[in-house]
């Protein structure tokens, strides 16, 4: 008789708490992001041209963008480059062996100097074809970006990437 009672009080304490879980979800307001600030903004378009600079294949306006002390991470497994050169060389053998190249901005967050997008980057070539999905951290100081890092989501044809 003991155990029948129990039973009975845990299953109307289980039907209490999903009542109320029930009650807190439909009336509970989904958190909305604040609206970003003037600096968010201007950092966000400055993230976006950059990377529409790129689609062109004329790497003399990647300059523009970035930090003169700029460190780049192709992937979170790669070593970083540091300054225009260096990153220049990175991307160099992607942007020149690409046919066509398309970035597809999927999402944008921006908080204060960090701006981060989820996208994907297609580098159409019959020699070294790139299909990557990522996402980017950009770290901006002064205009320009000062640090920016590709974390991967999904990469095809991954050994093509040029070599650390």
């Amino acid at each position: 008789m003991a155990d029948a009672k129990a039973d009975a009080t845990r299953r109307g304490v289980l039907a209490s708490a999903t009542v109320g879980a029930l009650i807190m979800a439909a009336t509970a307001r989904r958190a909305e992001a604040a609206e970003w600030t003037a600096a968010e903004k201007a950092n966000v378009k400055l993230v976006g041209d950059f990377l529409d600079s790129v689609k062109p294949k004329d790497m003399t306006n990647l300059a523009a963008y970035l930090s003169p002390a700029c460190v780049y991470r192709m992937t979170e497994a790669t070593p970083p480059d540091k300054g225009y050169d260096a990153i220049a060389q990175r991307l160099r053998p992607l942007v020149d062996s690409a046919d066509k190249i398309e970035i597809q901005t999927l999402a944008t967050y921006a908080a204060g100097p960090i701006v981060i997008n989820h996208r994907i980057d297609r580098f159409t070539s019959s020699t070294h074809p790139l299909l990557f999905e990522g996402v980017g951290v950009f770290f901006l100081q002064g205009g320009k970006i000062k640090e920016w890092t590709d974390y991967t989501i999904r990469a095809a044809l991954a050994n093509q990437w040029p070599s650390a």
